[in-house]
């Protein structure tokens, strides 16, 4: 029923952050140094990129990259490279060439973030010769021959690799066999001294088709960054984020639970007198637990929760289920949060609140005490222990391919969840 709603009313369109992150300068530099610019220049200098006309390179060499947040702009990138040319047989000398271009991260029209140069200048000096004579205008004439325009393309060139990462980051992750997560970027990164702000909107499908989400009773904006962290990133999730994954998993079926009860027909008869006419065998009760509302997730300090709202029907017989009874079910359960690798882990911990009341009877009356007596134990139980095994691969967090995340720490305040690690670069194979 629920996927037959979704078909009939369209995903909301409403666009406004969920999640997001921000890069520190620590992390910009941890990036920097993981980045293979420097061994990318020096591979390729000799061959093509950097060549100069009637003169032979026969060393490249990157004397210092520095990647330097600007703000409310984007990023500047200097690169200064020490070219050791033959421009006549028996001579060489060392000349600096200085790059400097600014970069800054836009959306195409796909809705990736791509990070694109602007503003590249070069500049040539001479640092050393074996010549005694005429360096100077050799060296002027060594600059001429440098080819400004190539040499920025070929800048750009070197954002291949960190646009194609970029790119993975709107890659779609399942959750379950028929539900998958997908964090699309709502703008372009803010940039700023404490570092590059990035607002996400989680999208879920359901056998491949995207489901409208519970609105946010909140609108949620990036909170502020700390003036000076020690970690690479910090990830921040509403507690919005958390209900709609909750509201997917239950939208893909993913929660409704057929629970095994110690119980048998003439166990209950034994209570609920008119059971002995409804059944002539002694059969095994079981026990079938739909949502009947979203399940819906609630941040405090240090604290979270997950409050569950559940119709159970309790009968007997199979493959034919008949329902003689069915039970509201109010519980409160905790939440554990941790991350392992780019996943956040989340389990159903302790049963804070369960309320019984009766929905419906094919039995008669039956008193919120004997409800209790009978169906508590099972249901305090099986309910967080069946969610939890939906909920044992966790959810993928928004990140781009071959980096992952250590030194994590999930801290939770009211109505959001902040998660400052680091990044971890994974060996590429070359």
């Amino acid at each position: 029923l629920s996927i037959l709603l979704s078909l009939l009313v369209p995903a909301h369109t409403t666009r406004s952050p969920d999640c997001g992150g921000i890069l520190t300068p620590s992390g910009l530099s941890y990036c920097k140094s993981r980045s293979h610019i420097s061994h990318t220049i020096s591979r390729e200098g000799r061959q093509q990129q950097l060549s100069v006309r009637r003169n032979q390179v026969n060393s490249v060499t990157v004397t210092e990259l520095t990647l330097t947040l600007i703000p409310d702009a984007g990023l500047r990138l200097s690169i200064d490279v020490d070219l050791g040319i033959t421009p006549a047989p028996s001579t060489t000398k060392v000349m600096r060439l200085s790059i400097l271009s600014d970069l800054h991260v836009e959306m195409n029209p796909e809705g990736n973030l791509e990070m694109v140069t602007s503003a590249c200048k070069t500049s040539m000096e001479e640092m050393q010769s074996t010549e005694e004579m005429e360096s100077k205008s050799s060296s002027s004439d060594v600059e001429k021959d440098i080819n400004v325009d190539k040499i920025c393309l070929e800048v750009s060139k070197l954002l291949l690799l960190p646009n194609e990462r970029l790119m993975s980051l709107t890659a779609q992750f399942p959750i379950t066999p028929s539900c998958q997560v997908q964090y699309l970027p709502l703008a372009a990164p803010m940039f700023s001294e404490q570092g590059i702000t990035i607002s996400l909107q989680t999208t879920f499908q359901v056998v491949g088709m995207a489901i409208p989400l519970p609105v946010s009773p909140v609108p949620f904006s990036m909170p502020e960054p700390a003036t000076s962290s020690p970690s690479h990133l910090t990830l921040a999730f509403s507690e919005h984020f958390y209900t709609s994954l909750f509201f997917a998993l239950e939208m893909a079926g993913a929660f409704n639970m057929t629970i095994p009860s110690p119980l048998t027909t003439a166990t209950m008869a034994q209570k609920i007198t008119q059971m002995g006419s409804l059944f002539q065998e002694d059969l095994p009760v079981t026990l079938q637990a739909v949502f009947r509302s979203t399940p819906r997730v609630v941040l405090e300090e240090g604290k979270a929760a997950l409050k569950l709202f559940l119709t159970v029907h309790v009968g007997a017989g199979s493959p034919a289920f008949q329902n003689f009874l069915s039970v509201n079910v109010d519980m409160t359960a905790g939440l554990l949060l941790s991350v392992a690798d780019t996943r956040m882990m989340i389990s159903a911990a302790g049963i804070e609140e369960v309320e019984l009341s009766l929905a419906a009877s094919d039995v008669g009356p039956v008193p919120a005490a004997l409800l209790e007596e009978l169906f508590l134990p099972t249901i305090r139980a099986e309910v967080p222990a069946q969610m939890n095994v939906v909920l044992s691969e966790g959810i993928f967090l928004p990140h781009i391919s071959s980096f992952t995340y250590t030194d994590v720490n999930v801290v939770i305040h009211k109505d959001y969840v902040l998660v400052p690690c680091n990044l971890k670069l994974q060996a590429r194979p070359e």
